[in-house]
């Protein structure tokens, strides 16, 4: 979809950008494959939070500011009260969280090859080579499972709405975002994913979080809207 899109072919790429597309879409491959995986362990709400985190580290880094020691605490207090401790009501599939995290280290990195191989012309000609490279990664994955799910009808189609509504309209219009809004009004509103996701886990999902665990996620939340805030003011043009 996003080939047909953005026809990167229209653009000469250097081997050197061709080499950091494939790190850039192999982390973007990765980083869902992960995502999901975690999904299927852990509440919506939770594994989004869970995956903010890379990209929230990643940010203070490459920070040298003293308030980002507030966001770091905020984030550590969101973490640590995800942790069960002695209420078993509270425990989360500890793969579920691996997973989601490790999906965060691999945003972080997508997050740095993204950086490395898109121009401000050919953002969306960038995406959709990385996305092409991250389904040629998971393909071993998605043959791995039993053939009468592959050939589902029904699974064919939500497939197609997942495609659709999860990687290329949103990453479409990220790459849109980024470039008519400064870089921190576009982070302030990416830390609202994990409250929407947290609402729609409950609505549609029934997956009905403790109030520790909606307090771990508003943390999060807000130690990535106040590092977004607080960085540079920088804006795309």
């Amino acid at each position: 979809i996003l080939l047909v899109i953005w026809r990167p072919w229209r653009f000469n790429f250097s081997g050197r950008t061709l080499v950091f597309f494939a790190l850039y879409g192999s982390a973007l491959g990765i980083m869902n494959l992960l995502f999901y995986s975690a999904l299927a362990r852990i509440p919506l709400g939770i594994a989004v939070a869970l995956e903010f985190t890379g990209p929230l580290t990643l940010s203070l880094i490459l920070s040298r500011r003293a308030i980002d020691s507030l966001w770091v605490i905020l984030a550590t207090a969101g973490l640590m009260l995800l942790y069960p401790g002695d209420m078993p009501e509270a425990a989360l599939d500890p793969i579920g969280i691996f997973f989601a995290l490790g999906a965060g280290v691999c945003w972080a990195l997508y997050i740095v090859f993204g950086k490395i191989s898109g121009g401000k012309d050919e953002g969306g000609a960038v995406t959709a080579l990385g996305m092409t490279t991250a389904a040629l990664v998971v393909i071993p994955v998605g043959i791995s499972a039993p053939l009468t799910g592959l050939l589902a009808g029904h699974l064919w189609l939500l497939a197609l709405a997942v495609a659709i509504f999860s990687s290329a309209l949103p990453y479409s219009l990220e790459m849109i975002a980024l470039r008519r809004l400064p870089t921190q009004a576009f982070g302030i509103m990416m830390s609202l994913e994990p409250a929407l996701a947290a609402l729609i886990g409950q609505v549609r999902l029934n997956e009905h979080l403790l109030t520790r665990q909606w307090l771990a996620i508003v943390s999060i939340i807000v130690a990535s809207a106040g590092s977004a805030a607080c960085a540079p003011v920088t804006k795309h043009s």
